[in-house]
């Protein structure tokens, strides 16, 4: 339907930037406030949002459905809606009531559901998604609890559509901890086929991005 005269269509969002000094001290504060549900002290730059972008991003759906998880101060997000502009359906999953409202406020175009990321079948179940083209985690490796009962890499394998892909990025500095390494193993429990990126350098702290494909059901 074209707009009616002299009226003015959603502007799409602009190429983001890192995170304002506001969002860093909220996103600090949060951490300071709930250190396990956060997960990290800084926001991620967007060097790494880049690559997660390119990695959930790589194939040309029309419409994809595209789920942030633990979408934080928007690292990921605005990006991601940058590269969709208006495309598909994009929803950010955030269990922080302060960080969910400030997304809401930031990213009207966004689906910002204040949630727990474990609940993302019976989420997306609620809003008629029967699969994703991607799953974007800004989750740190042990918020996703691997290796364990609740790990939460089966259920965003079971939300995947069968051409989607989860993407997750690690930090190096603790590639070699164990639960880096139960990741790593569950993800190739889960997906039958796993890439890594390149050492994102100009993260801080450096970084990788896994791009998982192919769920396993």
């Amino acid at each position: 339907m074209s707009p009616e005269p002299g009226a003015t269509e959603p502007e799409a969002p602009g190429p983001p930037r890192d995170a304002s000094l506001a969002d860093r001290a909220v996103f600090a504060a949060q951490f300071v406030r709930a250190p396990v549900a956060t997960a990290s002290v800084w926001p991620s730059g967007t060097a790494l949002a880049r690559g997660m972008a390119d990695a959930a991003l790589s194939t040309d759906h029309a419409a994809p459905v595209v789920v942030e998880l633990g979408a934080g101060s928007g690292a990921f997000t605005g990006l991601l809606a940058h590269r969709l502009a208006g495309r598909g359906r994009q929803l950010a999953v955030e269990i922080n009531p302060v960080l969910a409202h400030r997304l809401a406020e930031r990213f009207p175009s966004v689906e910002v559901v204040p949630a727990d990321v474990a609940e993302l079948g019976a989420l997306l179940a609620l809003r008629g998604i029967h699969g994703a083209q991607a799953v974007v985690s800004g989750l740190g490796w042990s918020a996703t609890r691997p290796g364990r009962e609740d790990s939460l890499l089966p259920v965003v394998a079971r939300a995947l559509a069968d051409d989607g892909v989860f993407v997750q990025f690690a930090y190096c500095a603790t590639a070699w901890a164990a639960p880096a390494r139960a990741l790593r193993e569950e993800l190739a429990d889960c997906f039958a086929r796993v890439e890594t990126s390149p050492v994102v350098w100009r993260n801080l702290p450096p970084a990788v991005v896994y791009r998982a494909s192919s769920p396993r059901r």
